[in-house]
């Protein structure tokens, strides 16, 4: 698990601390793509490699934001559905290369508040992080569509 930190932080304003932000992707350089761009926007961020270790992560501590990819161990519709139990108020970003409407349908539907297919664009998800963050009590009802 990684934990670190940039100057110029995006702060979670409830706790006055940077924002807290788990990355669940099961490929390596994915994951470390996507550490290393969201850590250059200031956020601390924890990894999981599974949808397991994903949700024992959350279940240790909740993070203000979840980015996931979906075809993954132990991934899936049901493992979005679990998280969304788990973390309720906290946004989901679901990603995955094997997408399509139906797939990003069921994602919405299991709990995801954003979705993206793969390749995703890093500027499209860091805007949407950056936003998800700023809106008050983002839940399942007020859904960010992509």
């Amino acid at each position: 698990m990684m934990s670190t930190l940039s100057e110029g932080s995006s702060v979670n304003a409830e706790r006055g601390t940077p924002a807290v932000l788990l990355v669940v992707e099961d490929d390596k350089d994915m994951r470390s793509l996507l550490c290393d761009e969201l850590w250059g926007e200031g956020y601390q961020l924890r990894e999981a490699t599974n949808g397991e270790e994903g949700l024992a992560a959350v279940m240790r501590a909740a993070p203000d934001l979840i980015v996931t990819d979906l075809k993954m161990p132990a991934g899936g519709f049901e493992y979005v559905h679990r998280l969304r139990i788990c973390a309720p108020g906290c946004p989901i970003i679901v990603m995955t290369a094997f997408g399509d409407a139906q797939t990003k349908d069921e994602a919405m539907k299991s709990g995801a508040t954003a979705y993206f297919d793969k390749p995703v664009r890093l500027s499209e998800l860091k805007a949407t992080v950056k936003q998800l963050l700023k809106a008050p009590g983002t839940t399942p009802e007020r859904r960010l569509l992509h």
